[in-house]
């Protein structure tokens, strides 16, 4: 088994006034030669919007664009005519593949939102772009990770150009569990929103990274309290 830490202090900052953002991997203006990406994991992106601002309509391309609510609602538009609300306890999906447009807003204008925006690499370029969007409080499961994005759209949650797969796990009490890898090539990469835990023998705390790889199993002992996002990968990019 092989990990790297990134704890929450060392991560890139930028504070625009209106968008307080931490990056996990080289963003923007922030540029870390180690830290540019963890196999197919390129973006991971902890960002504050204040209320009534918001990300005006930019372009991507070829890039699997996830976008988790952690306060808030964050108001979507594109250029495939989608116009949504994300709050939490939902889960928004794009594919960009031949390109797309697309602007995000606070929706509330005297609170502030919270959302994680993550960019995973695609397994086939130039595919026709989507958009999905679901809840996931039905898949909610107390003490235990429950999957919320996979390869198939078969499966559960959303799904990906990529064999990957997001879980969640909200902890009301201090447990020990373990997470299976679905690939040998995979790598996982555990990113804590809230509380503590022990993973793979790693203290973690609020917002620290740990990725880990070549591993079939990894072991969690989890505080009272604790959420986690996991992220299972492919290391090698095509």
């Amino acid at each position: 088994m092989k990990t790297i830490l990134h704890k929450a202090s060392t991560r890139g900052h930028a504070n625009h006034g209106w968008l307080d953002s931490h990056h996990t991997f080289s963003f923007a203006n922030y540029y870390n030669p180690e830290r540019v990406h963890f196999g197919a994991l390129r973006v991971l992106n902890d960002d504050t919007i204040a209320g009534g601002t918001g990300f005006g309509t930019h372009p991507h391309d070829n890039m699997e664009i996830i976008s988790i609510p952690l306060s808030g609602a964050i108001e979507h538009k594109d250029s495939m005519g989608n116009k949504a609300v994300i709050e939490t306890g939902e889960v928004q999906v794009m594919s960009a593949g031949t390109g797309i447009f697309h602007s995000e807003y606070n929706k509330n204008k005297d609170v502030t939102a919270k959302f994680l925006q993550i960019w995973v690499f695609p397994d086939r370029k130039n595919v026709t772009p989507r958009y999905d969007q679901i809840s996931i409080r039905d898949l909610e499961k107390e003490n235990e990770f429950f999957q919320i994005l996979s390869p198939s759209p078969e499966d559960q949650g959303v799904w990906v150009h990529q064999q990957a797969w997001f879980s969640l796990g909200n902890f009301t009490a201090n447990t020990e569990t373990s997470y299976q890898f679905h690939s040998g090539t995979s790598g996982l990469y555990v990113f804590v929103l809230k509380g503590k835990a022990e993973v793979a023998g790693t203290e973690l705390a609020d917002r620290d990274g740990l990725g880990i790889w070549d591993a079939s199993s990894v072991d969690f002992k989890v505080e009272e309290g604790t959420q986690l996002l996991l992220m299972e990968v492919p290391m090698n990019l095509n």
